[in-house]
């Protein structure tokens, strides 16, 4: 009588690969988030997600936005580009549901991780 049970949200178990920045994308993988699915937003090394610096700022230095956009998130720092992290990236495709991006048509493909690759 005395456990708590846990509820099952609509998208318990469905991983989702999130390496989507601003607004858009991070906002999609939030309500997924909200839903029960498990997120990993992927940044670059480099600055990361551009609305970690949106005033106003808190404490840690990251925007109100960007804490309200990932919260519950799990997050990992990845360069594209380099070989290394590329197959870090492949190996979380396929263990993930989803991969979320919002790169100009082509940019996925030029770094090696386009359709063609993630579905194989």
């Amino acid at each position: 009588q005395g456990q708590t049970r846990m509820m099952m949200m609509p998208l318990s178990g469905v991983r989702v690969l999130d390496l989507s920045r601003l607004l858009p994308g991070p906002f999609a993988s939030q309500l997924m988030r909200d839903m029960g699915a498990e997120v990993i937003k992927i940044e670059d090394r480099g600055l990361g997600d551009y609305s970690r610096f949106f005033p106003p700022l808190c404490a840690d230095n990251n925007s109100a936005t960007f804490h309200a956009l990932n919260r519950g998130k799990k997050s990992v720092q990845l360069d594209l580009k380099s070989e290394q992290d590329r197959e870090v990236f492949m190996q979380l495709v396929e263990t993930a549901h989803v991969v979320l991006e919002s790169f100009r048509p082509g940019v996925m493909a030029r770094l090696g991780v386009g359709p063609e690759q993630l579905l194989c």
